[in-house]
């Protein structure tokens, strides 16, 4: 299906197809995302005031926020890898439902708990659960989503069409600030605090079944059916994360490298900004949140046009571009954020999500390329969601605690060129993969399997 043919009407067959199977991918991403997002957001504006005793230090609650936070991220490899292993097995489309469902329900949930001044540090102890559960869920949602649109899209544009769920992030994100922005802005603050921000979180059970039942009308590419059969015929032909660790190791760990900067970059961008400008500028939630508005739309824009970007220049040089520029930026924003001038504050969260983009549009379609059907889902949520153990989760809690601790961004701009560095050495080691066909990727594979290699 994802082949493109001579065939005017197959072709046109193939298209509608592939849009279809865009739009399901994007319309549970955007859902997961929300949720998942919604959850950063609330962290460091709500959370840390209901869920935690106060301490004497500002810094300090957001800190133990962050934390709990940090469970989402520790929770998502293990959801990967449980996701993955099944994927591979079962087919991407009926994960995919299960995940959606998962973090709708947790998330939900999470809008019911009661406060710390109602049961102490069971409310922590009960977020840190949910969270979890969250977490697990989007860590298996990621994969999934890309993989469906990879393994239906033509070699030659696979980049432009796996970058469309990337795009969904920001648009997750984006409703989640669109929500946030309107409650924080019809209520006092007061009652925000009080009960308001718990709308949010109970709208998940609307926008949940309009995802899910989008994904009801979506089918597994042929190309994974094919793998699906060959599994069940040949005993040798493994799957899952053991599997996918012995024969493609070099795979999972660029995609490691290719992650870990791009991961921290987005989560200084859109959390640890939100930290910064709040304590540092005593800037207000609405206006931040409107800063953060405007800058995921254009975030939701530039991604499927760097996409489009990699299918004709390669995979790596946007994103060698883009690790190069994150360095610049760690060093540019916090000036620029001390002006507190908010169209100087605008412009820079732009350049960071602009920077961003040019990492992370690419990563369907350049990981995908890097595994055969059989144990893809596996290989990508590996390299994918391992990282973020150690990058995104603990991005704005080292961020938090630098600027805590040494009274100054310098520490946190060096600490985002690091990240940047061992990303350019990712990018260095790793394969040129555009144009790639998932199909002699397979008989490769085969080939090897036969050898015994």
């Amino acid at each position: 299906m994802g082949a493109v043919t001579d065939d005017p009407s197959t072709h046109h067959l193939d298209r509608k197809n592939l849009r279809r199977v865009v739009t399901a991918s994007m319309a549970g991403t955007v859902v997961e995302w929300y949720e998942f997002f919604l959850y950063a957001t609330a962290a460091t504006i709500v959370f840390n005031k209901i869920f935690f005793p106060a301490g004497g230090n500002e810094l300090d609650a957001i800190i133990n926020a962050f934390l709990t936070y940090a469970v989402g991220f520790v929770a998502r490899p293990i959801g990967g890898i449980v996701f993955g292993h099944f994927g591979d097995k079962y087919g991407r489309k009926h994960l995919l439902q299960l995940a959606i469902i998962l973090v709708g329900v947790t998330t939900f949930l999470m809008g019911c708990l009661p406060t710390f001044d109602a049961i102490g540090y069971a409310a922590p102890i009960l977020l840190v659960i949910l969270r979890f559960f969250q977490g697990f869920a989007v860590g298996g949602e990621w994969g999934g989503a890309v993989l469906l649109v990879s393994e239906h899209s033509p070699d030659r544009e696979r980049g432009f069409w796996a970058s469309w769920p990337q795009a969904a992030v920001p648009m997750g994100n984006l409703l989640a600030t669109v929500v946030l922005l309107v409650l924080n802005g019809v209520l006092s603050a007061e009652d925000f605090l009080a009960w308001g921000w718990r709308i949010a979180f109970w709208l998940s059970v609307v926008i949940v079944a309009v995802g899910y039942y989008i994904r009801t009308k979506v089918t597994d590419a042929p190309i994974f059916q094919e793998a699906r059969a060959e599994l069940e015929e040949n005993a040798k032909a493994g799957y899952g994360v053991v599997e996918v660790l012995k024969r493609y190791p070099r795979g999972v760990f660029t995609a490691m490298g290719l992650r870990f900067g791009e991961n921290i970059l987005y989560y200084m961008v859109v959390t640890f900004s939100i930290t910064y400008l709040s304590t540092q500028l005593k800037m207000d939630t609405s206006t931040i949140l409107r800063l953060l508005l405007v800058a995921h739309v254009i975030h939701f824009i530039v991604v499927p046009l760097v996409g489009r970007l990699s299918d004709r220049v390669g995979r790596r040089l946007p994103y060698a571009i883009g690790a190069g520029l994150m360095i610049v930026w760690g060093f540019a924003a916090f000036a620029l954020f001390n002006t507190a001038n908010e169209w100087i504050i605008l412009g820079t969260i732009i350049a960071g999500l602009i920077v961003h983009a040019l990492m992370y549009a690419g990563q369907p379609a350049i990981m995908s390329e890097m595994f055969p059907t059989r144990m893809r889902y596996s290989g990508v949520s590996l390299g994918y969601q391992v990282t973020s153990i150690v990058a995104g989760s603990l991005a704005p809690i080292i961020a938090t605690t630098l600027l805590r601790n040494f009274g100054s961004s310098v520490p946190v701009s060096i600490y985002i060129a690091i990240a940047a560095v061992i990303t350019l050495i990712a990018v260095a080691v790793a394969r040129e993969t555009v144009g790639s066909s998932l199909h002699e990727l397979d008989d490769v594979d085969r080939q090897r399997l036969a050898a015994g290699d």
